[in-house]
């Protein structure tokens, strides 16, 4: 990923010199990036996972909160849908 974001930030540079608006959103992709792309697939606990308060890491503890939201959106989906839940199902099976 990274290095198709400096591949992508170097043609935008590269354009810059003929429109500085591209400079413009070269920093914007290099921010994204720094500030989204990076630290969300870096593990935060560092080398060992780092437990919160003796706890479950936090990483785990985060999966598992989207884990259950997810099957409670599922659960309702198939309680008030149920004949498109079967469906779905029929076809999944298939």
């Amino acid at each position: 990923m990274g290095t198709i974001v400096m591949s992508g930030t170097v043609v935008l540079v590269i354009l810059g010199f003929g429109n500085h608006v591209y400079w413009l959103a070269a920093v914007a992709v290099l921010f994204l990036y720094v500030q989204y792309g990076r630290g969300s697939s870096a593990p935060s606990g560092g080398a060992g996972g780092g437990a919160v308060g003796g706890g479950a890491p936090a990483d785990y503890r985060s999966y598992r909160e989207r884990r259950d939201t997810q099957a409670k959106w599922e659960r309702r989906y198939r309680r008030e849908r149920p004949f498109e839940a079967r469906r779905q199902a029929r076809e999944k099976a298939n």
